[in-house]
């Protein structure tokens, strides 16, 4: 039987908090919980989990920042961002810092554990009211399109990836095997010069590719 997924929270509401926690825990395993951002980057640095699921307005020091320090100390570990509000400099800013996925408090439960599996397995998750920012904000800022590095599979992959489907998901769409799809997402990643599948997505949309 598989390792399960270890999860953190780092939420400052503390009846929030409970309902993050008893949502996860028959899926992850819950090893920690902090209640603001400095003590929540100690319990990453210290319990190296999986994933973060981090608020975006936490006390000490906000989400954002604690994602970028995430991203600098502990790149192993993919962050969800939590958080009530979906105004777009926001979803941007979680984005530009290195969030894998940025989900709605008001969501159902069910959309956060898929948040936290996708992005276990690699990928990246954007809530579907707030999707639509996110690819609408980088279309837009994109370049005519250069000519692709990229294969047809490979650029098939990277749009699933963009649209926040992991490896699984993006196997069975394409009918692949899951080594295959692993080894075009390396290869995509070699060829754009990127740290990780979101890099690679917002690259590729920035540069037309998608």
């Amino acid at each position: 039987m598989a390792d399960r997924v270890r999860v953190v929270i780092i939420e400052d509401h503390a009846l929030t908090r409970v309902g993050l926690r008893t949502s996860l825990s028959a899926d992850f395993e819950v090893i920690g919980e902090a209640s603001d951002g400095i003590a929540g980057l100690d319990l990453i640095l210290s319990t190296q989990p999986n994933v973060a699921v981090i608020d975006i307005g936490l006390p000490g020091m906000d989400g954002i920042e604690l994602t970028k320090r995430v991203r600098a100390q502990r790149r192993d570990t993919r962050v969800v961002i939590v958080t009530m509000i979906d105004l777009e400099e926001e979803v941007i800013a979680a984005l530009a810092a290195g969030a894998d996925a940025y989900c709605l408090k008001s969501a159902e439960p069910e959309r956060l554990i898929e948040a936290v599996r996708i992005v276990s397995e690699g990928g990246a998750y954007f809530d579907p009211r707030i999707a639509g920012i996110v690819l609408a904000r980088f279309s837009s800022d994109a370049r005519p399109a250069e000519t692709s590095p990229l294969s047809k599979r490979e650029t098939d992959v990277l749009r699933l990836i963009a649209e926040g489907n992991g490896n699984t998901d993006i196997a069975k769409s394409l009918h692949l095997g899951l080594g295959t799809v692993k080894g075009h997402v390396r290869d995509i990643m070699e060829k754009l010069a990127a740290a990780d599948r979101t890099q690679a997505a917002v690259l590729a949309l920035r540069r037309g590719y998608i």
